[in-house]
Formats: structure tokens, sequence, C-alpha cells
């Protein structure tokens, strides 16, 4: 007879650490998340990541257009505004 008790109680903790694996898995039973969710959880990083992609392209359009107006502006100052005359030796 105790035997018995015995492994009644193993099957029972055996029933129990697997029923206590599937919920840490998988949820509880009523939880459980469908293939609704799964899509809208999709969707949802699929818009994620568009906009992030977005930003990183404005990010890196407004960058690269900022250098272009200063390397203009340098190349702009660097140069001579007004009438360059070569050079005549005066004849004497």
């Amino acid at each position: 007879m105790p035997d018995q008790k015995d492994a009644v109680l193993i099957e029972q903790a055996k029933i129990q650490r697997m029923r206590l694996g599937s919920a840490l898995l998988y949820g509880h039973i009523d939880e459980r998340r469908t293939v609704n969710d799964h899509m809208k959880r999709l969707v949802g990083s699929i818009i994620v990541a568009a906009i992030v992609c977005a930003v990183c392209a404005g990010i890196s359009f407004v960058s690269q257009l900022l250098a272009d107006q200063a390397a203009a502006r340098e190349q702009a100052n660097a140069t001579p505004t007004g009438i360059v005359l070569p050079y005549a030796p005066e004849a004497s």
C-alpha cells in the first residue's frame, strides 16, 4: 500500500511539473495567444521597422545636406570675390 501512495505522489509531481512548464512556455490555457495576436504583433513590428528606416534615411539626408552646405561655404570663403588682374611689370 505505501508503494502505491509513493507512486501516485511521484506521478502527481511529474504532472504538476509538466503543467508548470507548459504554463511558462505557452501561458495559461485561457490566456494563450492566438494567430490573430501574432499577426497584430507582426504588422506592428513591420510598421515600427519602417518608421525606424525612414528616420535613419532622413537623418542621413539632412546630415549630407548640411555637410554639402558647409563645404560650399568653405569653398566660397577660400576663393577671392574681387576681380584678380594678372601681374604686369611696369615698363621703364
